[in-house]
């Protein structure tokens, strides 16, 4: 089904959707529309501040494992990233950080980074790699923030890439609707999204490695 759905009050399972939401003043009932797709175990395309991302509950491995197969990884040997609503609830789900990389994270969040931490036992075995690590992220994008206070835990956050030759990822959300439109439940569309993702930093030793350079400056 191709074109701008009407808003829903309730997420119907048996249609994709694409769906307007503001992305500074998002509706709290656009939200819970989300939000039930994801408890039902759905896929959901979102914007961040960097790129479109695509993304379920962490909860959910079947929605993982669909996620896998439209972007054609092995979850096995992936490095998964997770996006939590602020610092505090970020340590529910990761072994304890040293200051020196909570000062860091506080310097710099939310912002456009995914630092990689050593996680606990609340995070599901699927989206952890061999260290037992995840990428975390909390954006300065109030979308997925709200998505995540309501849901009331992490959503899977991988990006969505394009495959033109010249430009990595897709930033027309329309555009996302028709190629996505028959693989996930909901396609949130807040504008045009950058095509430039996270600077990725490994804080899993005493030494931070930035890992990839992408959108903003760390703050030390």
């Amino acid at each position: 089904m191709q074109g701008l759905l009407p808003t829903l009050e309730k997420w119907d399972c048996k249609m994709s959707m694409l769906l307007k939401i503001h992305p500074q003043t998002p509706s709290q009932r656009q939200i819970r529309t989300v939000v039930e797709c994801l408890r039902d175990g759905g896929i959901v395309i979102f914007p961040s501040d960097t790129i479109y991302a695509i993304g379920c509950d962490i909860y959910q491995s079947k929605a993982i494992d669909k996620i896998c197969e439209i972007k054609g990884i092995n979850k096995s040997k992936s490095r998964f990233s997770f996006i939590c609503s602020d610092l505090s609830h970020m340590s529910k789900y990761t072994a304890p950080i040293s200051n020196p990389t909570f000062k860091l994270m506080r310097n710099n969040l939310p912002g456009p980074f995914t630092f990689i931490l050593k996680a606990n036992n609340e995070v599901p075995r699927t989206i952890q790699d061999r260290r037992k690590t995840v990428g975390i992220r909390i954006p300065n994008h109030n979308v997925p923030i709200e998505i995540v206070n309501m849901l009331g835990n992490p959503i899977m956050s991988t990006s969505v890439r394009d495959e033109d030759e010249i430009i990595e990822y897709t930033t027309d959300p329309s555009l996302i609707y028709e190629k996505y439109s028959a693989l996930v439940d909901i396609v949130i569309d807040s504008g045009y999204g950058d095509n430039i993702p996270s600077t990725v930093v490994d804080c899993t030793d005493t030494d931070f490695e930035i890992i990839r350079q992408g959108k903003g400056e760390l703050v030390f």
